[in-house]
C-alpha cells in the first residue's frame, strides 16, 4: 500500500506569445505582481510552428519564457491558470488577444502546462482546466511526446526549461536548508 505524501513544491514557469514585443514589459509587470519576481528569462523565440494564433494577434510571433523564484504548490496549476487568463484580458483590444500566456510547472520528472482544452492525453484539475503533460525528464534531457506542441519539442525551448532545471535544484536544496534551520 502506498502512503499519500505531499509532493515536492514545483518551478512555475510562464510562456508568452506576442507580435508586438513592447507589451513584453506591461505583461511581465503583470505576472510579477502575482507571482513574484522571475529569476530566468528565455531568449526571444521564433514561434512559427503553426498559424494558429495568426488571426487573432498577427504576425510573425515570437515566444519568450520566464520561471519565478517561489516554488509553488503542484496542485494550484489551475488557480494559476485562471490569473493569466485574466491577466491575457488586461490586453485584449476589440476582443482579440494581444498576449498569449501559457502557464506550466516544471519538476524532476516533467514539464506540465495548464490548458482550457481537453484533449485524450490531458487531465482534468477543476475550475475548466486541463494538465497537459508535455515533456519527460529522461536521460539526462527533456524529452518531447508524441503531443508535445512543436515548438517545446525542439532545442532551443527544452534546453531553456533544463537551464530552470538545474536552479531547481538550487533551489529546492536552500528551502530544505532552511526549513532544516541551516
Amino acid at each position: 500500500m502506498s502512503t499519500p505524501q505531499p509532493p515536492k513544491p514545483a518551478k512555475l514557469v510562464i510562456g508568452l506569445i506576442l507580435k508586438d514585443e513592447a507589451l513584453l514589459g506591461p505583461a511581465a509587470e503583470a505576472l510579477e505582481q502575482c507571482f513574484g519576481m522571475p529569476d530566468m528569462v528565455s531568449p526571444w523565440l521564433s514561434f512559427d510552428f503553426t498559424d494558429y494564433y495568426q488571426r487573432e494577434m498577427g504576425a510573425p510571433l515570437r515566444r519568450r519564457m520566464f520561471s519565478f523564484r517561489a516554488l509553488v504548490g503542484q496542485e494550484t496549476l489551475s488557480e494559476v491558470k485562471l490569473e493569466t487568463n485574466r491577466i491575457e484580458g488586461r490586453f485584449l483590444v476589440d476582443g482579440h488577444r494581444r498576449v498569449n500566456i501559457d502557464p506550466g510547472i516544471l519538476t524532476f520528472e516533467r514539464f506540465v502546462l495548464a490548458t482550457g482544452k481537453n484533449y485524450t492525453h490531458r487531465i482534468y484539475l477543476g475550475r475548466g482546466i486541463f494538465a497537459d503533460l508535455t515533456l519527460l525528464f529522461s536521460g539526462g534531457a527533456f524529452q518531447p511526446l508524441p503531443w508535445t506542441y512543436p515548438d517545446y519539442a525542439q532545442a532551443p525551448l527544452r534546453g531553456f526549461l533544463e537551464e530552470v532545471r538545474r536552479r531547481y535544484r538550487y533551489d529546492l536544496k536552500g528551502r530544505e536548508n532552511q526549513e532544516a534551520g541551516c
